[in-house]
């Protein structure tokens, strides 16, 4: 019997820009994570992967500059530090992901990410997808993230100590932006997985690979999708009440005392991560987040001042230098990336050298393709790399697509098909 090779993408492996070399995701429920599993990625980065940690939009951790004789020695690192990756890319339920780590609730949002992380992952039922699946569960829609899931979650309320929330379903960006329409109001949380049940199987049943669940609503429209979903056997389940001990590494969410260190375009190097873990061991208890805008946060003990210890953090070169007060929401581009068709970190440094002080008010996104993995529409100020245009030498530049958010909804665009120059001109007008 012939053996298969592996499903590289489907245990979180992509081949990485430069042949040879591949991409390691590895997924994190809420974005949180152990100072113990950060030092495991840190230590992993430094053997295997020239030492750097890229920090995702969606909360994760991504090692690059793997060769594929180490894949194997990287998973059973992460899985001896209880960390996994299955999923984190391919046709499969991705990581859980929350932009509401600040909010006062975020304790009860991170349990329920777990436990969807912990059902959904390596379960072969809601494996070889059509494509990827993505679930995001935030405290309120100020952020809009819930737009862009194939299934987002809204804290909609607690009654009698049991989370209710809104069930938005078949969002997504990419070429053809599609913002997410709301399939159920107040869910109450036993509810919860057997409705994700219900909607990834009338996914996996009727959509095409290589489409998302937008394509479905786009092609059936809203009703005709929730009558499918609603007539999923499992759809109206119940399942028992979660009594068990707590599972959530964050205990206290108030927002006085949460520290987050800017990191730019999302990258740390392994000593810096190994540092800031050791830090969270004495002033976080050993728990760091991932947040979606590329940083790392912790949640302070009582005793501890935000102010001090971002100061202390500062001068212990725990963070990069170039870091600053700006938002700005990075891939990796084609500095990595097969997709990438810009060096999205240079053209991001090139605009912060050159917008005013105002602009380092603003967030910003850039994304290197159109596939939109920083969320560019859900930015005051979103770039997308559109193509590549070739001269008359030979010679290939990137254009680029502006975008602007103004309300509760996708960001709209603007300007298209810029140059980095004409780009960059624009926005410093708009200053």
């Amino acid at each position: 019997m012939t053996q298969q090779a592996p499903n590289y993408r489907l245990d979180g492996v992509y081949p990485q820009r430069q042949k040879g070399f591949f991409m390691q995701r590895v997924k994190l429920p809420a974005g949180v994570l152990s100072s113990d599993q950060a030092t495991a990625v840190a230590d992993v980065a430094e053997r295997y992967g020239r030492g750097i940690i890229h920090l995702t939009t969606r909360g994760s951790m991504e090692i690059h500059w793997l060769k594929e004789e180490e894949l194997p020695s990287v998973k059973r690192a992460f899985a001896m530090a209880g960390l996994t990756s299955r999923g984190a890319c391919g046709g499969a339920v991705r990581g859980i992901t929350c932009a509401s780590q600040g909010g006062e609730r975020f304790p009860l949002l991170e349990s329920l990410a777990r436990r969807l992380q912990r059902h959904f992952t390596g379960n072969p039922r809601f494996e070889a997808l059509p494509k990827k699946f993505k679930i995001g569960i935030e405290a309120d829609s100020a952020s809009g993230r819930h737009l862009i899931q194939d299934l987002g979650l809204l804290l909609s309320g607690v009654t009698e100590g049991q989370p209710h929330y809104d069930v938005w379903i078949a969002g997504g960006l990419g070429r053809e932006p599609h913002p997410s329409f709301r399939l159920i109001a107040g869910a109450a949380e036993n509810k919860i997985i057997p409705i994700i049940e219900a909607v990834v199987s009338v996914y996996a049943k009727h959509a095409p690979p290589p489409k998302r669940l937008k394509f479905l609503a786009k092609e059936f429209g809203e009703d005709k999708l929730r009558n499918l979903i609603e007539a999923e056997p499992v759809f109206g389940e119940t399942l028992p009440l979660f009594t068990a001990l707590p599972e959530q590494f964050v205990v206290d969410s108030s927002k006085n005392m949460r520290l987050e260190l800017p990191v730019f375009a999302g990258q740390l190097t392994a000593a810096q991560l190994s540092g800031i873990a050791e830090t969270a061991n004495r002033i976080a208890a050993g728990v760091l987040m991932v947040t979606a805008d590329q940083n790392i946060a912790m949640q302070l003990l009582p005793g501890f001042d935000p102010a001090t210890e971002y100061k202390n953090v500062r001068e212990a070169g725990l963070f990069p230098a170039s870091a600053n007060s700006a938002i700005f929401r990075i891939c990796p581009g084609s500095h990595e990336c097969c997709m990438g068709l810009s060096a999205t970190r240079e053209v991001a440094g090139d605009i912060l050298k050159s917008v005013a002080e105002h602009g380092t008010k603003l967030t910003w996104a850039i994304s290197g393709c159109p596939n939109s993995c920083t969320q560019p529409q859900l930015a005051d100020v979103g770039i997308i790399t559109s193509k590549l245009i070739t001269n008359e030498e030979g010679e290939k530049s990137p254009r680029f697509d502006l975008y602007h958010r103004r309300d509760a909804g996708l960001g709209t665009k603007l300007h298209e098909n810029l140059t980095q120059d004409e780009m960059i001109k624009l926005l410093v007008a708009e200053q």
